[in-house]
């Protein structure tokens, strides 16, 4: 790392982003949503663990399916968008341990086995990736719809069935209508938020 972004990249990726609540008629193509996975990939995670595994819903009947376990206000959005991903992590990812970690897969695999540690990091991780899924498509130019609104057990019976995977939130992603975003919140400043130790 030798320079900062400069102030367009970090306002486009986060200051001045903004989560849309409907959606410009535009599609996301296939070539794009692999450019969000060929960028999210490579942030880190325990262990290069990578426990998230995403299902891309855009299909009429995906979209219906998903919309119809999400909370009301939730499924115009998932229907208007050209793109809603879930975002689930995998609690038998240590199975892809010899392929991401090689040199040390084993080891690794005895320590996930041990009593809810999977689990722990299987989310936290998972959660990671997906926070990454958000910065990757703000970089390349498209907006962001994280959602928590919907029936995990019913999200995972659908698209998960018969895997450990199961889901954590669900992001629309595509190009938003600039009317449908409301007012921008407050954050909490750093003194709020952290402290020095």
């Amino acid at each position: 790392m030798t320079s900062a972004l400069n102030d367009q990249w970090l306002d486009q990726i986060l200051r001045s982003a903004r989560t849309p609540n409907g959606w410009a008629d535009r599609p996301v193509g296939d070539d794009l949503v692999r450019e969000i996975y060929d960028l999210l990939k490579w942030g880190p995670t325990s262990a290069n663990s990578s426990p998230a595994r995403f299902v891309w819903v855009r299909s009429p009947d995906g979209k219906a399916t998903l919309a119809g376990l999400a909370a009301e206000p939730n499924k115009p959005k998932i229907l208007k968008a050209p793109v809603t991903v879930i975002i689930g992590h995998d609690l038998d990812f240590a199975g892809e341990l010899p392929k991401l970690l090689p040199h040390a897969a084993e080891v690794m695999k005895k320590y996930f086995a041990a009593p809810g540690v999977a689990e722990v990091t299987a989310m936290r991780n998972g959660t990671l990736q997906g926070a990454y899924l958000i910065v990757a498509a703000r970089a390349l130019g498209l907006d962001c719809g994280p959602m928590s609104g919907f029936d995990n057990a019913g999200v995972d019976k659908a698209f998960f069935s018969g895997t450990r995977v199961r889901s954590n939130f669900i992001c629309s992603i595509g190009h938003g209508d600039a009317g449908s975003v409301f007012p921008r919140n407050p954050r909490l400043d750093f003194e709020e938020a952290g402290r020095w130790a």
